[in-house]
């Protein structure tokens, strides 16, 4: 991959240069602020951006959304901190940033500390934007437990931050249905990303935990390294298989588990995202009576996963990001308010 360096820190940046060229990547060009990122990214656009937050003249995350509006590429947040920086780290991956990591730092006899971690995250990233998804295999259908009443389900991926809060921020106190999300997100983050999005939302947002039981009016996010999915007693369980999709948590895992043991229809939303991850599932879905609906393009930061939903007719319905919770609404009988 060819790869642009953002940061305002000499140090900083040459540390970073030294660690993508240990990797064996190339290095497209340098940049020492997000104007001067924004700039060459429209003159070259590389594979992928180690995109600073906190800099003079324009941070990273005006950076990363004129980027993803002008010159749309993989970006991945490289900061000083990524917990004293959360709420900049989801606004960023909210815009289109697709995973965060600590910046490595110089330390004793010349070793540098973290260049595994930012070398990992290169590495995956380089799957998912070059790499076709693994085969997908069918879970068995096992009798469906007796439960009662809908689930809202809603898988997210590049941008999904900013989309699920538009989402939840419009959903009422009083749900009567719970919600869960499978958002591709670093597990590291996911406690922050629960205690962001509950700041957005009068529901308590929490991580799903293994053996626990959807409840109305929550909403669970999906907080492993393995795939969630539900169990045939209607439980979250954590499975790490298949253990080599670069999707961890998958939403198709987690679609697809849903279909074949929840027995109660809901309603199904795939947000934007990068890749094809939940069509398949979205679509088994569909076929198990459940209400189905896809962010349109216009309003996706990345129109991957909800167009290979609409390529396989996995989706009931094709809606902007302002449209979606009023049609969960309408489908449940919840009173929803117009996302502002």
């Amino acid at each position: 991959m060819r790869i642009g360096i953002v940061n305002d820190l000499p140090m900083a940046l040459e540390v970073l240069r030294r660690v993508v060229a240990a990797g064996g990547y190339t290095i497209a060009w340098t940049a020492i602020d997000g104007a001067d990122a924004v700039a060459k990214c429209l003159e070259d656009k590389p594979d992928l951006i180690l995109m600073d937050l906190i800099m003079p003249i324009m941070d990273g995350v005006q950076a990363t959304a004129a980027i993803m509006r002008n010159s749309p590429c993989a970006i991945l947040v490289v900061t000083a901190s990524v917990g004293g920086n959360a709420a900049k780290v989801f606004e960023a991956m909210g815009y289109g940033a697709l995973d965060a990591v600590c910046t490595p730092a110089p330390g004793a006899g010349g070793q540098i500390g973290g260049d595994t971690a930012l070398l990992k995250k290169i590495a995956t990233i380089g799957k998912l934007i070059h790499a076709a998804p693994a085969p997908r295999r069918e879970p068995a259908p096992p009798a469906r437990p007796r439960l009662d009443g809908a689930l809202i389900a809603i898988g997210a991926s590049t941008g999904g931050p900013k989309a699920l809060a538009g989402v939840l921020s419009a959903l009422p106190a009083d749900c009567h249905a719970p919600v869960v999300l499978v958002q591709h997100l670093d597990p590291q983050f996911v406690d922050g990303l629960a205690e962001w999005l509950g700041g957005q939302t009068p529901l308590a947002v929490e991580v799903a935990v293994e053996g626990g039981r959807p409840l109305p009016g929550r909403v669970y996010i999906a907080g492993a390294a393995d795939h969630l999915v539900m169990s045939a007693t209607g439980t979250f369980h954590y499975d790490a298989e298949p253990a080599d999709y670069p999707y961890k948590p998958s939403v198709d895992e987690f679609f697809l588990s849903l279909a074949a043991r929840w027995r109660q229809p809901g309603v199904a939303v795939l947000l934007t995202g990068m890749g094809r991850d939940g069509a398949r599932g979205l679509l088994a879905l569909r076929k198990a009576r459940w209400h189905t609906i896809a962010q349109d393009e216009e309003s996706s930061i990345v129109y991957g996963m909800p167009k290979a939903a609409m390529d396989i007719d996995a989706a009931v319905e094709q809606l902007p990001l302002t449209e979606i919770p009023g049609a969960i609404g309408r489908h449940l009988g919840i009173g929803v308010q117009n996302v502002r």
